[in-house]
């Protein structure tokens, strides 16, 4: 069997996430502390001497600044890949979770209810937001067969990826943390995907914020 492994990093952390405000596809930079914690989560790699093939990353700020602390020391060239950014929230983009139930009431319920067909006005349904995260992993996968492959993405996309590789349904309550500059591990033998550790923040200094997007 050919089995191809794939270290999950989720971006450090952003003044939104502090403020708990939805950031979804809006492009906000990392903080002080995620800059620290992405320097952390890099050095961690390097000290266990992590070897991979090819880093990827989402195409938005958060997630490139993070993958900058890997280029910078082992001194490669991150892909770029825009499907592999954080679904699109439609409306409640730039709400923190105090200000979305008194501003999008209705879109804010159906969003705890994990409701796969709402499109939460002009963003992604979670069913459409599951396909673009499962065709880009899988055309990964079958692109790097075999290989160590190295992601940096958001937490909304690292709990889609949960789910494909542990056959979670997507209307299910989120049953995993995501925090942020996380190391989180799964592989594919080449029939079938497997979680094989998770949120892991053992090489940060300080607790990291879980993801908020359900």
């Amino acid at each position: 069997m050919t089995n191809t492994r794939f270290c999950l990093v989720r971006h450090g952390e952003t003044d939104w996430n502090a403020e708990r405000r939805l950031q979804g596809h809006t492009d906000i930079h990392l903080n002080t502390r995620g800059i620290a914690q992405a320097a952390q989560m890099a050095k961690a790699l390097k000290s266990i001497d992590f070897q991979f093939d090819v880093l990827y990353t989402s195409d938005l700020e958060r997630a490139k600044q993070t993958a900058k602390a890997i280029e910078a020391l082992y001194s490669v060239s991150a892909t770029s890949h825009s499907a592999l950014k954080e679904r699109h929230l439609g409306a409640l983009q730039g709400l923190t979770i105090s200000e979305a139930p008194a501003l999008e009431p209705e879109l804010w319920q159906a969003h705890l209810r994990r409701d796969i067909h709402e499109e939460l006005r002009g963003g992604e349904s979670i069913l459409q937001f599951a396909n673009r995260i499962k065709v880009a992993l899988e055309e990964i996968q079958e692109k790097h067969a075999g290989k160590t492959i190295l992601l940096v993405s958001h937490g909304g996309a690292l709990d889609m990826m949960y789910r494909i590789a542990s056959n979670q349904a997507l209307d299910a309550e989120r049953v995993v943390a995501v925090p942020n500059a996380s190391l989180n591990w799964i592989s594919h033998d080449g029939s079938n995907w497997k979680v094989d550790n998770w949120a892991d923040t053992s090489h940060l200094n300080s607790l990291a914020l879980d993801n908020l997007d359900l």
